[in-house]
């Protein structure tokens, strides 16, 4: 039984409870360990909290022992984003290669293992799966994340990933309503904006959030995008409108709310994270969530207070906020009786011969090649170009990718080169010094540098095999094109045992 330090009054407990903090770190600092015990009811971690299985599992005991039922919540979607692997990258295919199988029994399934490894480590809530419709291949924040453009299929997926997650006893968290699909900007820059009219939202962006709704998700997280169709004033995690009416009232849905990191500029930029709180708890939000880039005791303070003073002076009632603070209780509860908490048993292997057979399987499933007739698989080692765009930050720019070390497995003398602009084709050719050449893109049609370099390559290698591992929109071309959808770990290996002839 958790019990509270004397002398923090329910007011303050309660807007303590609605925040979800990160921190640095890979053990828990003084100050969020007394924040716990003042009432801090949940956590988030990230891939700068992460060293090990062990570690991590070692890191929510010791939360634990301050706050036995506290939330720990992770950003592990598997495939591009994942912070349980951050080092090695992913065992597990993220959403557009489960969305490319189409088998959402497979999707259950990697779910399912996916939620068994967190709870392994102690890990009770994942902000995951996500929900968005990628309608815009031009999208620079969603893509790979989506299980695809048809809404149809991500409704079916996304209800699979719930049930599957869940079944673990981890909480899933569908994100980001009312669908971040549709957009040209990257919200933790600017604020997006979907000028999609009712008929189309209905159908498109919040079929996904319906079927997750039926299914059960014991989380949505909000997106900081604006909606004019739905609120012309205030982004979508600001909107009473958009969290209470439509989300509440129209689609029926009574779990917790969470907000997308409220250090992001698209919030932060036109309202403060302080205004923006309190803003997101009147409009809708249970919770607060911050510590993407704030992950300190200061940061908790200023928002706790901004909490408190809202209540003080009217700007939020005081109901709203005990009613956010117990959905936050009753999802700790709900994870406490579901079983979510670790046994630090071992959860994920860096070791790629270690891959659960399940997302390995899944990446296997995922490829889509297309050969030249000529095409023969490589017995020597090749040299491969990576083309590596930037990282967007969900994704982030620590997490390796491509095929270059399971080719360097499979093939011994592998060598390899990373090349970022539009001389990357004359570049490469160079560095091969007459090698077999693989090149490696990511998302090719969004980077007209990328296309110009494969032009170039091709023009004088016309044997060069190509690997797509963002979304497979250009035209396939190269002796050989694999499409992976997605560039975690085990996309990379399924990819390279094609190659290899394996």
């Amino acid at each position: 039984m958790t019990t509270f330090a004397s002398g923090t009054d329910t007011l303050t407990r309660d807007a303590l409870t609605v925040l979800q903090p990160g921190f640095p770190g890979t053990t828990a600092p003084d100050w969020l360990l007394r924040r716990l015990g003042e009432g801090l009811a949940s956590v988030g971690l990230f891939g700068r909290n992460i060293a090990s299985p062990e570690q991590l599992a070692a890191l929510t005991a010791q939360l634990r022992a301050e706050r036995d039922d506290v939330l720990v919540a992770i950003d592990e979607e598997g495939g591009d984003v994942t912070r349980l692997e951050v080092r090695t990258g992913s065992s597990f295919p993220g959403n557009n290669a489960l969305g490319a199988v189409d088998d959402v029994e497979l999707t259950r399934e990697v779910a399912r293992d996916l939620g068994r490894r967190l709870a392994a480590c102690g890990v009770n809530f994942n902000w995951a799966p996500s929900a968005d419709v990628n309608s815009n291949p031009a999208n620079p924040v969603i893509g790979v994340r989506s299980f695809g453009a048809d809404p149809d299929l991500v409704a079916r997926h996304t209800a699979a990933y719930v049930t599957g997650l869940q079944s673990a006893g981890v909480a899933a968290c569908t994100k980001h309503f009312p669908g971040h699909g549709d957009t040209a900007v990257d919200s933790h820059h600017a604020l997006p904006r979907i000028d999609a009219d009712a008929v189309v939202l209905r159908d498109r962006e919040l079929t996904p959030f319906r079927a997750a709704v039926a299914a059960g998700t014991r989380a949505v997280m909000t997106a900081h995008i604006l909606v004019p169709t739905l609120d012309r004033d205030r982004p979508a995690t600001l909107s009473h409108r958009i969290l209470t009416d439509v989300l509440r009232g129209e689609l029926g849905y009574d779990g917790l709310v969470v907000t997308d990191g409220m250090e992001m500029r698209a919030i932060a930029a036109g309202y403060g994270i302080e205004r923006g709180s309190v803003l997101a708890l009147a409009a809708g939000a249970d919770a607060i969530c911050v510590g993407g880039g704030l992950s300190d005791d200061e940061t908790v303070r200023r928002l706790r207070d901004a909490l408190v003073t809202a209540v003080r002076s009217g700007d939020l009632p005081e109901e709203r906020l005990a009613d956010a603070a117990e959905r936050v209780r009753t999802l700790a509860r709900w994870t406490a009786s579901a079983g979510g908490r670790g046994s630090g048993a071992q959860a994920s292997s860096a070791d790629g011969t270690a891959i659960g057979d399940v997302g390995l399987r899944a990446a296997r499933r995922a490829l889509r090649l297309t050969r030249a007739e000529n095409f023969t698989p490589l017995t020597a080692p090749p040299y491969v170009a990576a083309f590596t765009p930037v990282a967007n930050i969900a994704v982030g720019d620590e997490t390796p990718w491509g095929v270059a070390a399971e080719l360097t497995r499979l093939l011994p003398g592998t060598r390899t080169g990373t090349f970022t602009d539009e001389d990357a084709g004359a570049a490469a050719l160079e560095a091969a010094d007459g090698r077999r050449i693989v090149a490696v893109v990511r998302d090719e049609h969004r980077h007209p540098w990328m296309s110009a370099a494969l032009d170039t390559l091709l023009s004088s290698r016309p044997d060069t095999i190509v690997v797509e591992m963002g979304l497979p929109q250009a035209t396939p071309r190269g002796a050989l094109h694999i499409a992976t959808h997605g560039a975690a770990r085990v996309c990379g290996r399924a990819a390279a045992e094609v190659i290899a002839g394996r």
